[in-house]
């Protein structure tokens, strides 16, 4: 493994030539990105037990830095919803100033992991560990915005613990407000509706002939805009009992954020080094599965090593403001990308947009009902999860079933790192086991005019490591009288364990003065067996390169 890396984000593409055009779309493009962001940033953030503007200076700051650095052409990035979880599960633990060095930590983690060019590994996560915590993760948003949803009263903050959370939601379920579960309702209502029409186009109007070209406009503004428009109009119109932004968190700062220094304590280091791991592995995951899903909408190649720098470095900084980790976001690249955006161009935009928006529309914030916010979370989440991998589950193998199941049961019930440590490590003890069901030594008999009698031949096939030795037990047992042959050309693989194995049965063979005949070695296995000098001892007039070799000195024998 090299430990140095191109530092090469996609914006040097620009150096190459950058028409007006392009300029134009990408204008357009960054615009309805950022009228996209706005409302999913404040939302995450307050699901994950921070301000508001956490989530706007995360979308702001961090959004922009990674479009500058990006190895994406079209990558937005900004706050997830898959860290709200974890987000929440850290500040309730080890408050804001935990989580501020958790996300500087896991910035360094992934900018290490690009400068170590690691990209490539995230890729080895079996699918089903990702769908399972996606799904989980998923439910626990869900979950969480319960309370909003229904406009319950809950004295302090709500339990990031599974089953503290279901009691907590039980107990105030009778305080539930009709008026907020209304504007939370129609909110979703709103969102689902505005989406359906948006697919369609407005096809229905085109053929009537109705204002096609209005209906087509509006069709580019997002269905959580809409939602908080309308809800936030209802709220001030009809004078609703509702919780909003500016009663819980008296607004927002009309204002360049201001700047935080992280306690940088060795204590603190190590208590969250394991959650910002967490974070960096999920960052990682997040960032470059959206730019594979880029890569397939624009017919180009992300470069995932420095993807990993951009957001490690993003994260670094994003911390200094008051900002929560930030990663590339699968909804707004996607949004970017049907809009025309084309470079890295566009993601700086939308980040600059929201700047303009906090600088100058601050104070319209404050009448933002949580039950609108709470039912755009609701939605995400549902988008979020993957539900039909569960009616396919019974259409896979057991071991998929398995680990799917119990990282998704985990990630709910328990942790989020507890359950992609179990899957794993189930993945990779079933990838194990069924590696070793294929390595095998399987007796074959050698041409008639050289079979002789007391002599054994086995072909050998797969991987001869520390979890397929067993076969070697065999040939420990069922010892022949004149020699012993190996066809070593189906062996791809041998470790330390397997060299240990087959020095074992060197050692047996040569007290009972028994040749063993090899032939047919690749080049890992030969490689090996020379460097513990298992080939010297063996002989080297017993190494042969294929079987006329052997059959020539068999003949002689």
């Amino acid at each position: 493994m090299k430990f140095t890396t191109r530092f090469n984000p996609k914006l040097f593409e620009l150096t190459q030539g950058y028409p007006r055009r392009r300029l134009i779309k990408d204008l357009g493009a960054g615009l309805t990105v950022a009228v996209v962001a706005l409302p999913l940033a404040m939302a995450f953030a307050i699901a994950s037990g921070l301000k508001p503007e956490a989530g706007l200076f995360t979308a702001i700051i961090g959004g922009f830095l990674i479009s500058l650095f990006s190895g994406s052409r079209v990558q937005i990035g900004g706050p997830a919803g898959a860290f709200i979880v974890i987000v929440y599960g850290i500040v309730e633990q080890y408050g804001v100033g935990g989580l501020l060095l958790a996300t500087f930590m896991s910035g360094v983690m992934l900018w290490l992991m690009g400068f170590l060019r690691m990209g490539v590994l995230i890729k080895f996560i079996p699918v089903a560990v990702i769908i399972g915590f996606t799904n989980g993760i998923a439910v626990l948003i869900g979950l969480s915005q319960i309370k909003d949803f229904f406009g319950l009263k809950v004295a302090g903050k709500m339990p990031a613990e599974f089953f503290a959370m279901l009691k907590t939601l039980w107990q105030a379920l009778p305080s539930w407000n009709p008026q907020a579960l209304g504007v939370a309702l129609l909110s979703l209502a709103i969102i689902i509706m505005w989406q359906w029409r948006a697919k369609k186009n407005a096809v229905a109007f085109d053929k009537a002939g109705l204002l096609p070209r209005v209906s087509g406009s509006l069709a580019l503004i997002p269905g959580s805009i809409v939602a908080l428009v309308a809800a936030t109009l209802m709220v001030q119109f009809f004078g609703l009992q509702v919780e909003t932004i500016g009663s819980k968190f008296n607004g927002i700062p009309q204002g360049l954020p201001e700047i935080t220094i992280p306690n940088f304590s060795w204590n603190e280091i190590k208590g969250l080094f394991l959650p910002a791991a967490t974070l960096a592995v999920l960052g990682a995951i997040e960032s470059l599965l959206c730019a594979r899903v880029a890569d397939s909408m624009i017919r180009d190649k992300h470069d995932s090593n420095q993807e990993l720098l951009a957001q490690g470095f993003a994260n670094m900084v994003v911390p200094f403001f008051g900002g929560m980790p930030a990663t590339g976001t699968i909804a707004r690249t996607v949004t970017n990308i049907k809009n025309g955006g084309g470079s890295p161009i566009a993601g700086m935009v939308h980040a600059l947009a929201l700047l303009v928006v906090v600088l100058a529309a601050a104070p319209l914030a404050q009448y933002i009902p949580l039950a609108a916010l709470s039912a755009i979370l609701m939605f995400v989440a549902w988008n979020m999860g993957e539900w039909r991998e569960f009616a396919r589950l019974r259409t896979f193998r057991l071991p998929y079933r398995i680990i799917l199941l119990s990282v998704f049961v985990l990630t709910v019930v328990v942790d989020l790192t507890v359950a992609v440590q179990v899957g794993i490590f189930f993945a990779c003890f079933i990838f194990i086991y069924r590696i070793s069901s294929l390595s095998t030594a399987e007796a074959f008999k050698l041409p008639d005019d050289f079979a002789a009698e007391g002599v054994a031949a086995y072909r050998l096939t797969g991987a001869l490591f520390f979890g397929a030795v067993k076969f070697v037990d065999e040939l420990l047992v069922n010892v022949p009288k004149r020699a012993l042959v190996l066809d070593f050309s189906g062996v791809i693989y041998i470790d330390s364990s397997g060299e240990e194995s087959l020095e074992e049965l060197l050692e047996l063979y040569q007290e009972k003065n028994i040749p063993i005949l090899i032939y047919g070695l690749r080049q890992q296995p030969q490689d090996l067996l020379k460097r513990t000098r298992w080939l010297q001892r063996l002989g080297e007039g017993h190494v042969f390169s294929d079987m006329a070799d052997l059959q020539a000195w068999l003949a002689k024998y």
